[in-house]
């Protein structure tokens, strides 16, 4: 009896987390955040405009010897909504598990459209490269990662040498990149408030991350973890993720692919922050990945 009161109270927990989330993202998830992190700098510019700026994000323990692994992170919000703050308990959470964190704002539609996101992403991940040494990090161990339009933003850093290669660096210079529930292959747009952000009805087809993946490359690609829930109502996970994922893994490039039956196209980053993290073990398998020297090629749907 007591072990069945106990999953109940559990799952009790868990369901009134996830109503709060509901009701209140951004409130309710870095309520819940692990405050085990020193937040290191606030509001920090990355670039000269309003919106170019960062939160950074450093563990309570010491670095180890090399310095972290650093986490650049995009949120998502179909490309014309979101803030850096409501993104803290992804700061917190990564850097509890030893990872320093930047969390970057970018600029978003109607301010801009595709591509010059884009290029506020690459010039936030150049602004890492050059300054990880000196926030205490790893330069050979840096990550990009998103959620959603975020995720679609780094797969295009990693994938498309376009966008890097105007700050003067490359994506040869990340370790890898982790895409939470990305759209990587979603054309034809059919959202309107994407549709605004990326030219309807005049899309550059080469905007799609599935366009950069060659199959015949003669270096492998820049590994990359992938986690997306398997039911996603908003973003087709088969034909956006594991379609990606079979594309990276045919080109040569590691890539491991995580489908949860638990998660949402939302709580696909929510639960990153306790205790969602009982929804599917995210922040495990981006721990791992980072933590991990020679990510493998590997699929798995729990």
């Amino acid at each position: 009896m007591k072990i069945r009161h106990l999953f109940l109270g559990a799952a009790a927990v868990l369901a009134a987390a996830a109503a709060l989330v509901l009701a209140s993202p951004a409130v309710a998830l870095n309520g819940l955040a692990a405050v085990n992190s020193l937040r290191v700098a606030h509001a920090l510019a990355y670039g000269s405009l309003p919106r170019q700026r960062y939160d950074l994000y450093r563990p309570a323990s010491a670095a180890p010897p090399g310095g972290w692994p650093l986490v650049v992170f995009f949120y998502g919000g179909a490309w014309n909504r979101g803030e850096r703050a409501d993104y803290r308990f992804v700061g917190e959470a990564l850097a509890a598990r030893g990872m320093l964190v930047m969390v970057a704002d970018y600029r978003l539609h109607p301010e801009v459209k595709y591509p010059e996101f884009l290029h506020d992403c690459a010039q936030a991940t150049a602004h890492a490269l050059g300054q990880a040494r000196s926030w205490g990090a790893d330069d050979k161990r840096i990550y990009l990662m998103g959620h959603s339009a975020g995720a679609y933003n780094v797969a295009m850093l990693a994938l498309d040498a376009r966008w890097l290669a105007p700050t003067g660096h490359s994506a040869r210079e990340l370790a890898g990149w982790i895409g939470l529930a990305g759209p990587y292959d979603f054309l034809p747009i059919k959202t309107p408030e994407v549709q605004a952000a990326f030219h309807h009805p005049n899309v550059p087809p080469d905007s799609q991350p599935l366009r950069h993946i060659a199959p015949d490359a003669a270096v492998p690609g820049v590994p990359a973890l992938l986690i997306v829930g398997a039911k996603d109502q908003r973003i087709d996970p088969v034909r956006n993720t594991r379609g990606l994922a079979i594309a990276l893994r045919e080109a040569g490039t590691a890539v491991r692919l995580r489908e949860y039956d638990g998660l949402s196209h939302e709580t696909a980053v929510a639960a990153l922050a306790w205790p969602l993290q009982r929804l599917a073990p995210v922040l495990d398998e981006v721990a791992d990945f980072v933590q991990a020297s020679a990510p493998l090629k590997t699929f798995a749907r729990r």
